[in-house]
Parts: structure tokens; sequence; C-alpha cells
């Protein structure tokens, strides 16, 4: 916050956190989270913190000093923009608490599916049969989809989730039931598998 600056409060009682950190104490699971992935949101908290909340602040005190509050358009989506700035700044703190960060190097050149792997495997039975497709487990905050990224807790994770290269593994599908083949694992510095 800005010194000498009257630090703008969220005056919005109801206004409650995401539903997903609302459920953080009853989470059967861990929240592991890769190197890379606790770095992004990291860093996502720290932007916000420093260059994003000054910067909504000192336009919400701009705003507040021109008069009328409840016809402030500048006003008004300031207070809604630093709401939703808090919002996201509690549930990255929260959730960053608690994860349990994992090291996915350490399991570079082996052959079997843990947190982490970047994994590649032929659809043999199902809707996408013969389709090759690579996907990265990684946790569940840090998903980026088009990425190729798949949450640990995912049906695809948990079915390919300890097998190895050449297993066949079954998994059921919104689309119905799917026979996949293990074609290659790999353990990366890095998120991407794009």
């Amino acid at each position: 916050p800005m010194a000498g600056k009257e630090e703008i409060a969220d005056d919005d009682p109801d206004d409650e956190d995401d539903a997903s950190a609302s459920t953080d104490a009853a989470q059967p699971f861990k929240n592991y989270i890769t190197k890379a992935g606790e770095a992004r949101l990291r860093a996502e908290l720290l932007q916000l913190l420093d260059v994003e909340r000054p910067i909504v602040v000192e336009a919400v005190h701009w705003a507040a000093k021109n008069g009328d509050r409840s016809e402030n358009g500048d006003y008004i989506y300031g207070k809604k923009r630093l709401r939703e700035i808090d919002r996201r700044l509690r549930f990255l703190t929260k959730r960053l608490a608690i994860a349990t960060v994992v090291d996915t190097t350490a399991n570079a050149g082996i052959d079997q599916v843990f947190f982490g792997a970047t994994v590649t495997y032929t659809v043999v039975a199902g809707d996408d049969a013969g389709a090759t497709i690579t996907v990265q487990i990684v946790g569940v905050d840090e998903v980026q989809h088009e990425l190729g990224q798949i949450s640990w807790i995912s049906p695809i994770a948990k079915a390919i989730l300890k097998a190895h290269v050449g297993d066949e593994v079954r998994v059921q599908t919104p689309s119905g039931p799917q026979l996949l083949c293990i074609d290659d694992v790999q353990y990366l510095a890095s998120d991407p598998v794009a």
C-alpha cells in the first residue's frame, strides 16, 4: 500500500471468496503443485499486491474526492475491481499456504506415471480411438488446459497414475469408457507440453 494514502477497505460483507477457496478445509486431498505452478501463482500474487492493487486504490481514492459516490462510475467500478483483486489475493494466499510443492524432476528417467509427469498415450478403444494425446499432470490450482495440463484428481489422471510405459488402462469418460495405452512418460523442468 501507498504511504500517506488512505487504504480503501472492502465494505461488502456479503462478498464471498471463490467457491473453490471456501472448500479448502473440507478438501480430502493434499494441494500438490509443481515448482513452476507455484512460481506462476506467487508471481500473480505479487503482481496483484504490488502493482494492480495500489493503482486501483489510488483511482478509487481520486474518484472518492470527486463528489457524489452513488453516481460516480470511476468510484463504483474501482470499488468493484478492488473487491475482485482482494478476493483473488485471499484465494492465492490460502492456496499457496497449504500447497505441497513437488519437484517433478526427481522422477526423471523412470517410465512410471506420477504427479508432474508429461504423458503421451494413445486411445486404443473408445470414441477417440487412434488419437495420440499428450498431457501433463499438475495441481488443481495450476491447470492450464490450453497447455495440455490436467489436474491430478481428474478421471484420466487417476486412471494413468502409477501406470508404466506400455500399460493399458481403462478410464470412464463422459462419452463412455476408453482404453488408453501409455506410450511415453517424461518429467520436464517446466510446465508447457504444447
